[in-house]
């Protein structure tokens, strides 16, 4: 019986450190694999780490590689700038007031080189720049005067190159009733008997000297009436005032399309065939004055006589009014 609780007591402690030996071994392994888990987490994070950064030079390259070289392109594109780079344009304010010279600036002198100094005022103080040779060419659209400058030797010659038309605008009632006309004269006619305001640019210009030829042709002379209201400015201000007053004005139909004056007034004639108004580039002598930059007057002409002006002229105004602002002269 002695002997027998030996033996048990033996096998219990035997059992026991067997148990404790077992529970050692599966710490020990258990530890191991959160060992092992956690160096395989922390080698992918470094992992995912080093290819984010990767990744990033990588985008890093590829942006700085794309600016590099649409700065290429785009001075592969910009034409070289000539020795005398400077154009000096005077031109009228129709051209201006209308937008068509500033859309058409930035396409002209990355094509060419070239940077244009405008300056706008009615055509006689434009064809005065180039007669005392403050200007290389000019953008105008006086015929005679245009002539008369040529001829004196200023100019090299004149190059029509577009048109549009002057339009006669008034208040929507048109008391004189000018839409009942077929002729500018007829109109000028209908104003003076109807004895309704009119303004008048009176500032020498294109448009001004248009004016008193219709005036002349209607065989009235309105100097001096009550009802006509010398503006002595631009085509721009002149349909404002018109605007304000109610009152009828000569315009060209580019610059008024282009114009507030729109929303109160409207064009009651135009288009009929003593209104067609063409607008002309002349270079300036240089052996008038030798200064003058007659290779970038020159590449002016040709630009604006090439084909890109002449799709870019030809599209201006089509999308916010429906049609062209000016039409191109058939070559």
């Amino acid at each position: 019986m002695e002997k027998s609780s030996r033996t048990k007591a033996l096998f219990a402690i035997v059992f026991a450190a067997l148990f404790a030996l077992c529970l050692t071994a599966c710490s020990s392994g258990s530890g191991s694999a959160a060992s092992a888990s956690s160096e395989a987490a922390s080698s992918e994070a470094a992992a995912s780490s080093e290819a984010s950064a990767s990744a990033e030079a990588a985008a890093s390259s590829e942006a700085a590689s794309a600016e590099a070289a649409s700065a290429e392109a785009a001075s592969s594109e910009a034409a070289p700038a000539p020795e005398n780079a400077v154009i000096r344009i005077s031109t009228t304010t129709s051209v201006n007031d209308s937008g068509l010279l500033p859309y058409l600036q930035p396409f002209f002198e990355a094509a060419t080189g070239y940077k244009m100094e405008v300056t706008s005022a009615g055509t006689g103080a434009a064809i005065e720049k180039g007669e005392k040779g403050d200007a290389d060419a000019l953008l105008v659209h006086a015929k005679a005067s245009e002539e008369e400058f040529v001829d004196a030797g200023y100019g090299v010659e004149r190059v029509p190159f577009m048109y549009n038309y002057f339009v006669i605008v008034g208040p929507k009632d048109d008391p004189a009733g000018v839409k009942n006309c077929t002729t500018a004269a007829d109109a000028f006619k209908a104003i003076a008997d109807a004895k309704a305001p009119f303004v008048s640019r009176g500032d020498d210009s294109g448009t001004n000297k248009k004016e008193l030829q219709i005036w002349e042709a209607a065989g009235v002379d309105p100097n001096g009436q009550d009802w006509y209201i010398n503006a002595g400015s631009g085509m721009g201000a002149t349909l404002t005032q018109a605007a304000e007053r109610q009152a009828y004005t000569l315009s060209d139909k580019g610059t008024f399309l282009s114009n507030d004056a729109k929303e109160s007034l409207e064009i009651l004639l135009g288009e009929s065939d003593d209104m067609k108004n063409t607008y002309t580039m002349i270079a300036v002598n240089p052996e008038k004055w030798p200064d003058t930059n007659i290779d970038g007057a020159n590449a002016f002409i040709e630009w604006m006589t090439g084909d890109e002006a002449s799709a870019l002229i030809a599209s201006y105004g089509v999308e916010e009014y429906g049609e062209p602002l000016f039409t191109l002269l058939e070559k």
